[in-house]
């Protein structure tokens, strides 16, 4: 989804360049480590049906602290992707001040989406109501805030990422993060209510695909 582009001086060829690296393989092992441990409970979970419920309730119930432990632990892996683009991206060309903010903001939203978790619904945990929850708890609002920074966050920064592209001459790296962006926005806003569950799934697998893509890039560039 992206293209390489020139490190920073300061940091190609110093003590900063290992650092660098270890930062940005964080962005890359994001994406990674919440799809391995969501499949994990979504396979072993009895009860748990994808279809009917969100990935956030995996943080409730016996073995709810795994869910928990795998936003907070993918949200300090994309803070440290974002920190690594700030250090490779050079300062002055498109996109370097925003990408990395916007990719610090989604590590945030993580984060609070796994410490506040969302109210029992849809039927899970066991005895929770079959539909939607009839009031949100606070530590449920957060958790729905949470949800929507890191969602909005990142599919920003992969328009922003795309035009950074497209002024740098990667047409082929722009269209695809666009394509990226499109694909986020049109699961989310598509009103068949029944398969939400389902798509923010879609949704979530998009946007770290992006990001390790995008912070593979840029480690390539580091190493050489």
């Amino acid at each position: 989804m992206a293209t390489a582009t020139t490190a920073r001086p300061e940091v190609a060829g110093t003590g900063k360049q290992r650092t660098t690296g270890v930062l940005l393989a964080g962005g890359i092992a994001a994406g990674p480590v919440f799809a391995v441990s969501v499949t994990a409970q979504v396979l072993t979970r009895d009860g748990f049906d994808l279809s009917r419920q969100p990935l956030s309730l995996l943080a409730l119930g016996e073995h709810g602290w795994i869910q928990i432990a795998t936003f907070v632990m993918t949200g300090l892996l994309a803070l440290a992707g974002a920190a690594g683009m700030r250090r490779v991206l050079p300062p002055g060309q498109p996109g370097a001040l925003w990408v990395p903010r916007l990719v610090a903001v989604f590590g945030l939203g993580l984060i609070v989406g796994g410490v506040l978790v969302a109210d029992p619904s849809m039927g899970w945990p066991a005895g929770a109501p079959q539909g939607p929850a009839e009031t949100m708890s606070w530590h449920a609002v957060g958790h729905g805030v949470g949800a929507m920074l890191a969602f909005c966050s990142l599919t920003v920064a992969c328009l922003v990422f795309a035009r950074r592209e497209a002024r740098l001459g990667r047409p082929g790296a722009a269209v695809l993060s666009v394509a990226g962006a499109a694909v986020v926005v049109l699961v989310m806003a598509w009103p068949h209510q029944d398969s939400i569950s389902v798509r923010m799934a879609l949704g979530s697998a998009v946007l770290f695909g992006w990001l390790s893509v995008v912070c593979a890039r840029l480690l390539a560039v580091t190493s050489r």
